[in-house]
């Protein structure tokens, strides 16, 4: 199984995110106080939250006493510690189930997780990545493993192809052509002009694949879909010895519930 990733994993160099050219640093403290919490799954103190995450302790404690102020963390009195409280659980929750896709799409791609038996992954892109908004693991225990809000890269990633794969391809070939892509594992097609050919291939038979590209031992098939001017795309993912020969059926499986889903969509 995949190590749980951590929050600065997540979302890389948060702390360089800019709003109007100035470093948003405070929001990146305080998503590293979350990420020491979610490591160490016990109390800490000012000072060792200041430790765990670099961050001066003046500072350190100017955000802690924020989050205490509006209900996040709650302080004990012995030993002299803090930890958070489910006001960050009920928020997001909250979110969450207001999320415009989640409702209608969440019970067919749980059925397409049953149905494969392989992890289900809803995503969209964001730059050139690729973020991913719903995650349901197969039942397996041996599958792919990842978490909702992680990004993968554009090119590597079945989802990544097919998001591409939705583009005109005059609009594809001016975003690749002149570009060299991070070799990730010795499967990763790493130049525009071989990218280009597999993303064009995999759109005239309307799926696209990825065969150990991200991961070494780990095979998707994904396809797009266009809702309400958004494009997202679906990906089935698991590890090769179930996959290889299973792409096909898959991608049946897959393109049926596309369908399913933009009609259902298309009707709310």
């Amino acid at each position: 199984m995949k190590r749980k990733s951590t929050l600065k994993e997540l979302v890389p160099n948060i702390e360089q995110v800019s709003a109007s050219g100035t470093a948003v640093t405070a929001i990146g403290r305080m998503l590293d106080i979350l990420d020491a919490f979610q490591r160490v799954q016990k109390p800490l103190s000012l000072t060792e939250l200041a430790e765990m995450t670099a961050i001066p302790k003046s500072s350190c404690h100017a955000i802690v006493a924020t989050l205490i102020a509006r209900g996040f963390l709650y302080s004990l009195t012995r030993p002299r510690a803090l930890y958070p409280t489910r006001r960050l659980l009920d928020v997001a929750r909250d979110i969450h189930a207001h999320d415009p896709f989640v409702e209608n799409v969440m019970p067919m791609l749980e059925r397409l997780r049953d149905s494969t038996q392989e992890t289900i992954i809803l995503g969209k892109r964001q730059g050139n990545s690729v973020i991913y908004l719903q995650v349901f693991e197969s039942l397996n225990s041996i599958r792919y493993s990842s978490k909702s809000g992680e990004f993968k890269p554009l090119h590597a990633s079945a989802i990544g192809k097919a998001l591409m794969g939705s583009l005109k391809e005059a609009e594809l070939r001016s975003q690749l052509l002149g570009r060299d892509f991070k070799r990730i594992t010795e499967n990763t097609i790493t130049t525009a002009d071989d990218l280009i050919a597999d993303i064009l291939d995999s759109r005239k038979r309307g799926y696209f694949v990825t065969r150990g590209e991200n991961v070494t031992d780990v095979w998707a098939v994904s396809a797009f879909l266009n809702v309400n001017s958004e494009t997202l795309a679906v990906a089935v993912a698991g590890p090769r010895h179930r996959m290889e020969s299973k792409v096909i059926e898959h991608a049946q499986q897959l393109l049926s519930t596309c369908g399913m889903i933009s009609r259902q969509l298309a009707w709310n």
